[in-house]
Formats: structure tokens, C-alpha cells, sequence
């Protein structure tokens, strides 16, 4: 049985922008491990309600027969408080190569294990008093390096240690094809959604609808700005270096349609709004 009083995070990771885009980015669905059941449930029901049985992605969302799927499945994310996406994008002309052996495909892989390692940071800031452990699934990162997600495992574990003495944080790690897990298909489709915004791609009228679904409920007019490190609900990092000159990209704040519970500083719920 597991300790009573742990939190065990699960974390659903996947990529884009490998393909020689302005930007490339990784994005991470959130949730407590307990409530993988409960999603998995939500997903199937939806999925029967609309006949829907293919692979949920960025790419396949364009369907005009299942655009009624895909905007009740981004929907469905907003209402449940218990999930949550964090995503970090890196505009890679700003990657200065000397500091990562003039190797791309390390810096990017750095760009993953430094999201995962500042978001672990931060839950464990926000339960000081809590034996907290995390469990990664991630889709394979794209990379010349055979061992790249254990190598990954392994760093993060370290760099959280490091910073907190707390040693194996990440007690699972496992990489996993999306087609296997619906959590990264959904992360796929958020990472997916933020990622068109920033490159400006054209996007068919039902990817729009799903931009503008999205904007909707964070209370923004599109896609095309970052957050505050400390929102919770959709967090887009924009990873910045400000020896670049301006900063091109604007944060703006997060007025969620279907607010977070409020929570006092021992992270316990004090109201629902």
C-alpha cells in the first residue's frame, strides 16, 4: 500500500517543434496518481459519446466530423481542477550552442529535464509538509541519443537533490508510445494548440475553434503571450534570455473561466469560487 499522506504526482510529457521550427517546446499534463482512474473513465465516456477511437492529436484535430469531440475534451480539462499543463518553449535562435557543446539536441533535452525539474521544485515548495513523489511517462524524446530519457531521469533526480536533499524524487520513469496513453495524447493536443499560436501556423477552421476554446478559458484573445511562473491551471513558460535584447513575447495574467479553489500559504482550500 502507499504511505498514507503521500502525494504521488503522475506527470505525461511530449515535445514539438523538432521538425525546424522558429520555436520548439515540451509540454507536461499534471495529476495525482489516484485520479488516473477517474481520467481514464472521463476519456472513454467521451470517447463512446462521439464514436471517436483514433489517437487523440494536434495533428488529427482538424476533423470537422469530431470537432464536437475535441472542443469537449479541452472542456473537460478546464472543469476538472485536478488536471493541469505546463509547457516550456525556447525560440532556438536564441540557443547559444557554446554552452551546450554546439549540440542542439542537448539543449533541448537540457530545455525537458530544466521544466521538469522546476515544476517538481515548485509542488514541493507548495507542500513543505508533504512526502511528495512523482511518476513520468513521457513519449520518446526525438534525439540521437539512445538513453536520452534515462539519462533524463536520472539528471532531474539529481538537480532536485541538489536543491533539496530529497533523493530519487522521481521513483517511476517510463517512456511509452502515445498511442498507449491518453494522458500525453492530451498533452500532445495542448502543447499542440500553444505551439501553432507561437509559430503562427495557419490552422484549419477547427484547430481555430480550439485556439479560440482555449483562449477563451484562460481569459485571452489567443495564444500568443506566456504566463506567470506561479499559474497553476495552463502555464506557458517562455524561456527567455534577457542578454538578447527585448523580450518579444508579453505575460499576460490568467483569468481562468472556471477558477482554481483558492488556498491559504499550507496549500489548503479555503474557498471555491
Amino acid at each position: 500500500m502507499e504511505e498514507p499522506g503521500k502525494l504521488i504526482w503522475n506527470i505525461a510529457c511530449d515535445e514539438s517543434g523538432v521538425d525546424g521550427a522558429r520555436f520548439y517546446g515540451f509540454g507536461s499534463l499534471w495529476m495525482k496518481w489516484q485520479r488516473r482512474g477517474d481520467f481514464a473513465k472521463l476519456i472513454s465516456d467521451l470517447r463512446e459519446k462521439h464514436n471517436y477511437n483514433d489517437e487523440i492529436k494536434w495533428q488529427k484535430a482538424h476533423s470537422k466530423r469530431f470537432r464536437n469531440f475535441y472542443i469537449e475534451l479541452i472542456e473537460l480539462f478546464f472543469k476538472k481542477e485536478w488536471l493541469a499543463f505546463h509547457c516550456i518553449i525556447v525560440k532556438k535562435s536564441d540557443v547559444k550552442k557554446e554552452y551546450h557543446n554546439g549540440d542542439y539536441d542537448l539543449a533541448r533535452r537540457k530545455h525537458f529535464n530544466l521544466l521538469l525539474h522546476s515544476k517538481i521544485k515548485a509542488v514541493l515548495k507548495a507542500h513543505p509538509n508533504r512526502d511528495c513523489q512523482f511518476r513520468v511517462v513521457v513519449d520518446p524524446i526525438a534525439s540521437r541519443y539512445k538513453k536520452a530519457d534515462e539519462a533524463s531521469h536520472v539528471i532531474v533526480n539529481n538537480q532536485v537533490n541538489q536543491s533539496t536533499s530529497i533523493s530519487d524524487i522521481i521513483d517511476s520513469y517510463t517512456t511509452k508510445d502515445s498511442k498507449e496513453s491518453a494522458q500525453i495524447q492530451l498533452c500532445d493536443l495542448l502543447l499542440g494548440a500553444v505551439m501553432a499560436a507561437w509559430q503562427k501556423k495557419s490552422t484549419s477552421e477547427g484547430k481555430a475553434q480550439i485556439l479560440s476554446t482555449i483562449s477563451a478559458h484562460l481569459g485571452w484573445s489567443d495564444l500568443e503571450a506566456d504566463t506567470s511562473p506561479a499559474e497553476r491551471k495552463f502555464n506557458i513558460w517562455y524561456f527567455y534570455d534577457p542578454t538578447l535584447g527585448l523580450r518579444e513575447v508579453k505575460t499576460r495574467v490568467v483569468r481562468l473561466k472556471h477558477p482554481l479553489p483558492q488556498r491559504d500559504t499550507k496549500n489548503r482550500i479555503v474557498s471555491v469560487r
